[in-house]
């Protein structure tokens, strides 16, 4: 991948749509063609950014005719296949546009809905989130992820009904402050909330795969739900770590406490012999693990309190007034 040049003197574009790919050589033009005639109707200066994420078929000798024919196509390479969070990770460095569009590429997200993404961008909006409402996939896809989509919210507090439809429009700001890998992106609008940004949803067409196969795998859904539990503890208990192991210590704690209270009582009241009994063992091994549980909390908080004190806030603020 060749280095990025940067030109202080040159005009950014009010658009960047991000457009991450894998063996999609049937799908890259006939995409690129409708996006861009889609992008005129805006009157808006756009740049189009796709990232290649290792494909092994023809897909960057496509990119790269669309390139070469003078288009406002921008193509990231990866050497092998990263991942969806690593392709988006970079784009947003790379990319220069005041809004920010990512979208599939597969054909199966709608160009023309743009126009209603920065609608809701100017009326105030941050993020806005695509809800592929008649979702064109297969039950294999579409359960688990209704399942998906129904935990993610509950846990973490985010009221949306699609979190992994990668068509989004963000601010500027907004990309600037995330940092994805693994799967990541699929946890997007739970990371932007943390930094107290507003989300929006609105529905989407959506159109079935003809060309290329799905990248979707049961393989995925292990290593989401693994994520999700990453990203609970990031968005609810990155600044106080004591909170999330200090509960099950203290709780331990207690109860080992309480057994051996119990059984000093039966000791000295009943003379009954204690060193064969399950639950001296079971007590000294829950106050020895709330201990551990506390002093990892505590741990914790030492460094996030360092962390605290060079950590710029100024990235939360909105408005100054005065």
């Amino acid at each position: 991948m060749s280095e990025r040049k940067e030109n202080n003197d040159e005009e950014m574009p009010d658009l960047s749509v991000i457009i991450p790919v894998y063996n999609e050589e049937e799908n890259v033009r006939p995409l690129y063609e409708n996006l861009q005639k889609q992008l005129k109707v805006t009157g808006q200066t756009y740049e189009i950014i796709f990232v290649d994420d290792g494909s092994t078929d023809t897909t960057f000798k496509k990119l790269s005719e669309l390139e070469s024919a003078g288009s406002l196509c921008r193509i990231i390479k990866f050497r092998k296949n990263f991942g969806k969070s690593p392709a988006l990770n970079t784009a947003f460095r790379y990319a220069k546009g005041s809004i920010i569009i990512t979208m599939d590429g597969d054909l199966q997200d709608d160009p023309k809905e743009i126009p209603v993404f920065l609608s809701k961008i100017d009326s105030g909006f941050d993020l806005v989130c695509g809800w592929k409402y008649s979702r064109m996939d297969p039950l294999t896809k579409t359960v688990p992820s209704w399942i998906f989509n129904k935990l993610t919210s509950f846990i973490t507090d985010v009221n949306i009904h699609d979190f992994n439809c990668g068509f989004k429009a963000y601010r500027r700001a907004v990309v600037k402050n995330l940092n994805l890998y693994g799967e990541m992106h699929r946890y997007i609008p739970a990371l932007v909330a943390q930094n107290g940004y507003r989300i929006t949803e609105i529905k989407v067409h959506h159109y079935p795969r003809v060309s290329g196969k799905s990248k979707y795998g049961f393989s995925r859904l292990i290593k989401g739900l693994l994520d999700l539990i990453t990203v609970k503890f990031i968005t609810d208990y990155s600044s106080r770590p004591l909170h999330m192991f200090g509960i099950p210590g203290l709780i331990s704690l207690f109860i080992g406490f309480v057994l051996g209270i119990y059984l000093v009582l039966l000791k000295f009241l009943e003379n009954i012999a204690l060193s064969d009994r399950p639950l001296l063992m079971l007590s000294v091994l829950l106050i020895l693990t709330g201990f551990q549980f506390i002093s990892m909390g505590l741990l914790g908080e030492m460094l996030t309190f360092r962390d605290m004190k060079e950590q710029n806030f100024e990235k939360y603020i909105e408005t100054v007034v005065g």
